[in-house]
């Protein structure tokens, strides 16, 4: 599906530059959305929501939500030039005063990526991403400690495919619980080469949880 070969190289390891989408917002607009309805978010916690902020608006719209790079760290997808800037001491700003003023699409993926996945930790989210094809491919490539560009393709097939929500599914806030039993289904029934790999096995446990949970909070 992906020429794995092709578009990451030791400089994919350590840049940072953003994609050549002019037009897109800022990560640091979708982070200062992200706050406004979850304050006092913690910083491995935003990253992985940015991360599926940008995977569900490039499979819904086509296009990304914000133009900065997001590369595989250990702790999973980061937006590095965001991480870095804060790190530095670099004001988290105001949604209201900084930056390209989000749409209605953008708001629109926010606050789905916010209902879906507000609720679990980081952790929760670190782990999660870490069972996802895209953070796996660009870890493929990684040494460790390293970093490596996630590229843009991978993270909308993705999405467009085993990260959609399954039928049904789409309504359903994850919580803790749901994602430790996927991943715990996934890590105690290891596939034989007769069966499903982790990833389909993960998607057959996702909807059986999916089916016993709430259609909403």
């Amino acid at each position: 599906m992906y020429e794995m070969g092709r578009g990451v190289s030791q400089h994919h390891q350590h840049q940072q530059a953003p994609y050549a989408d002019p037009m897109a917002a800022s990560a640091r607009d979708i982070t200062a959305a992200l706050r406004e309805r979850l304050p006092e978010l913690p910083t491995v916690k935003l990253h992985k929501l940015l991360y599926y902020c940008q995977g569900h608006h490039l499979a819904t719209f086509g296009e990304p939500i914000f133009s900065e790079t997001i590369s595989a760290w250990d702790m999973g997808p980061v937006v590095g030039t965001l991480w870095y800037e804060e790190k530095n001491g670099a004001p988290q700003g105001d949604v209201n005063l900084i930056g390209t003023p989000l749409g209605e699409a953008e708001l629109n993926t926010v606050g789905y990526v916010v209902s879906r996945y507000g609720s679990l930790t980081g952790k929760d989210l670190e782990n999660l991403t870490h069972t996802e094809t895209p953070w796996q491919t660009a870890n493929r490539f990684r040494q460790p400690g390293g970093r490596v560009t996630i590229q843009r393709e991978w993270i909308r097939e993705y999405f467009l495919t085993d990260g959609s929500p399954a039928a049904g599914e789409e309504a359903v806030p994850l919580d803790s619980l749901a994602v430790s039993e996927w991943l715990a289904g996934v890590q105690e029934e290891p596939p034989s080469p007769d069966a499903p790999d982790d990833r389909e096995r993960l998607l057959e446990i996702r909807a059986e949880i999916a089916a016993r949970l709430p259609s909403a909070r």
